[in-house]
């Protein structure tokens, strides 16, 4: 039997950064490979990032890339494959090319389980691999399983394989109440996630364990360990969390993310990147490539001369709208807007990492 393999990917982001440190701290008996695919288009900071937290955990962070044997960096290998036509949200290519076919060459076969940074205050799942031999953990989540494991525990056709694997623990009193709830079938009236919220607030570790109970009964690669040190966290971290982990171990907050001032009609904001991956990642706010473009203009240039043959990283604005004065000033104008609304709301040191929708694991969901 093939032992199981403990994989990381850190993304060059906030949250994969204070994983890696959550696990080294909490679980040093685990052993974890570290792994970063690269792009050949990241950030300075981000390589900073990465040797920096190689430092810290005393181990080394395997570079995954595609095109291996190709003379040219990644990216650029495979923009000429694809004649030009640039990633976007609808045709990400860059994510399968460049970061998930990397990594499922380098864990192969293997069982494995794979860590991912998404937080406790997040509202998303996150890519679950197709692979059967790929499974996700989410320790900062009070629900620490994916979501394919939650289906298939919760199903209406496994509520006596629930119930069973309830009944190996001890439920300290709740028992009748566990019961009632795994007994009850999802319906319209009653649904997946409302089932799960009630059996999380009736206590974590149970949860944890009668899952744990459950994928032994599976093919899951953790159907193969006969302990898992996880199904004992409660853990719920948030984005002030993160923050205070990368400062305190001293390995530091991503440079991009440090909020730079400026002015603009007798108005004052501040404004940084809310992402990791490519530095024309087309995530971006326009906020953030107005700052790639006054922070880092050679690197705004090269982003620029990507867009050609009508391909353009903004759907319907090339770049060389977005940098004329007059555009500029609207965007910052609408940027203080939002912030200026959002400050009434929500009190963060870090006010871009809040306004962006998608999150920066929506380039790095591939660290699965």
């Amino acid at each position: 039997m093939r032992k199981v393999r403990h994989v990381l990917g850190i993304s060059g982001g906030k949250d994969s950064a204070a994983l890696a440190i959550y696990m080294k701290q909490n679980y040093p008996h685990l052993d974890i490979e570290y792994y970063t695919s690269d792009t050949g288009k990241e950030l300075d900071e981000t390589y900073q990032l990465i040797d920096n937290l190689e430092i810290f955990l005393g181990k080394k962070i395997l570079r995954l890339t595609g095109a291996d044997n190709s003379p040219e960096l990644p990216f650029d290998h495979f923009i000429k494959m694809y004649n030009g036509y640039l990633p976007s949200s609808n045709a990400r290519w860059c994510t399968k090319k460049l970061k998930l076919e990397p990594f499922e060459k380098f864990v192969g076969n293997d069982p494995v389980i794979s860590y991912v940074g998404i937080r406790g205050d997040e509202d998303r799942e996150g890519y679950i691999s197709k692979k059967s031999n790929i499974q996700s953990i989410f320790p900062f989540r009070k629900n620490i399983w994916s979501e394919d494991v939650i289906n298939k525990f919760l199903a209406n056709t496994n509520i006596t394989i629930a119930q069973n694997c309830y009944n190996t623990l001890s439920l300290n009193g709740k028992t009748e109440r566990i019961n009632e709830i795994v007994n009850t079938k999802i319906s319209t009236t009653f649904n997946q996630q409302q089932k799960l919220n009630q059996l999380l607030d009736l206590g974590v570790k149970e949860f944890n364990k009668a899952v744990f109970e459950f994928i032994k009964t599976t093919n899951y690669p953790l159907s193969k360990e006969d302990s898992f040190e996880l199904v004992e966290n409660e853990d719920i971290l948030v984005r002030e969390d993160i923050f205070r982990i990368l400062e305190d171990s001293g390995v530091g907050v991503p440079a991009y993310y440090k909020e730079v001032e400026f002015e603009i009609n007798g108005k004052t904001s501040t404004y940084a990147r809310s992402r990791s991956g490519c530095f024309f990642c087309f995530y971006q706010q326009k906020i953030e490539w107005v700052w790639l473009y006054e922070q880092h203009p050679e690197l705004f240039a090269k982003a620029m001369e990507y867009e050609k043959d009508g391909y353009t990283w903004i759907q319907d604005e090339p770049l060389s709208e977005l940098i004329k004065p007059e555009r500029i000033e609207r965007i910052k104008e609408e940027y203080i807007k939002r912030t200026d609304n959002a400050k009434s709301r929500i009190k963060s040191p870090y006010l871009i990492d809040i306004l962006t929708e998608a999150e920066e694991e929506g380039c790095a969901s591939c660290f699965i």
